[in-house]
């Protein structure tokens, strides 16, 4: 029987977690997820639901809508430098640009815990399309045609949309010019990274180690180098605020880090290796133009 209005209220505020779940988990950010189910509500409430069947349905789709546009608008501004008063180290002591709710960051930190950093880093590398065909059919088992249907597309090619996502998500086993000594030894970094362990850091160096950084990392004009165990290890002890939400990916094929802030893609370090294992180049990416640039995919 189709829904009345006080059914469909009575069922957003039932379906409130699932909602806000779907919407975090298309979005990556919950200032963000928070405000989409915040205008979600408001299209239900002026919408007609007299015929509406399946109000938890229909409201998964409302909620959903809303995402796409958001993420259609947000792919549309990824070129966009960031703001120039926050370097990418400051984005996580504020909110996300153009949100208006405030969220503690201790729940959007347990929640990017509970989905997976390197799951959040990869969707948000997708085009919208494909991020919401995954997410709504590998994580909430709605049926493809009801993707469709959102998307403007056959059922057939939202299934193909699903599935390229999927193998980037799920990624591939790293090839063998990065032997598992490399992934340990990044592994090793992040973790020495987070622990703020300054000795195990040093460790993991060559002495000639060379850090190389764009100027979107630090308030520079131009790009800077930083050469020497020491200096090296220091700078990377700065960026401990970071390293929690940062998780090892695969990046142009090869074992790398990236953080991401707010469900977006911050910064990038890519690694060079000496026959011993130690880390003798680090390059620090986080110029919007670069970043697009990069193939980042999950390690299988």
């Amino acid at each position: 029987m189709p829904g009345r209005p006080d059914d469909v209220a009575r069922q957003f505020e039932l379906d409130r977690p699932r909602l806000r779940a779907v919407a975090y988990r298309i979005l990556g950010s919950l200032g963000e997820a928070d405000d989409a189910l915040q205008e979600a509500w408001l299209r239900a409430d002026r919408a007609d639901t007299s015929e509406v069947a399946n109000p938890s349905g229909w409201l998964t789709t409302v909620v959903a809508r809303v995402c796409l546009n958001l993420l259609r608008a947000r792919d549309n501004r990824r070129e966009e430098p960031l703001d120039p008063q926050e370097s990418p180290g400051d984005a996580s002591r504020g909110q996300t640009a153009g949100t208006g709710t405030g969220t503690d960051p201790a729940e959007e930190a347990q929640l990017a815990d509970e989905v997976g950093i390197a799951l959040l880093i990869v969707l948000d590398t997708l085009g919208p399309a494909e991020r919401l065909a995954f997410v709504l059919h590998d994580m909430f088992d709605v049926p493809f045609r009801d993707i469709a249907a959102m998307l403007d597309k056959t059922p057939a090619a939202t299934r193909q949309l699903a599935s390229r996502a999927r193998r980037r998500v799920r990624g591939v086993p790293a090839p063998e010019a990065d032997p598992p000594r490399r992934r340990r030894a990044v592994d090793a970094y992040l973790a020495a990274t987070r622990g703020g362990d300054f000795d195990a850091l040093v460790a993991l160096l060559h002495p000639d180690v060379v850090l190389r950084a764009d100027a979107a990392v630090v308030p520079t004009p131009e790009p800077f180098t930083v050469s020497g165990v020491e200096p090296v290890a220091r700078g990377a002890m700065a960026s401990m605020g970071r390293a929690g939400a940062a998780a090892v990916v695969l990046v142009d094929g090869r074992v790398g880090m990236a953080m991401a802030e707010h469900g977006r893609l911050r910064v990038v370090l890519r690694f060079d290796f000496a026959a011993d294992g130690r880390m003798t180049g680090i390059d620090v990416i986080a110029e919007p133009a670069r970043l697009n640039e990069l193939d980042i995919t999950g390690i299988g």
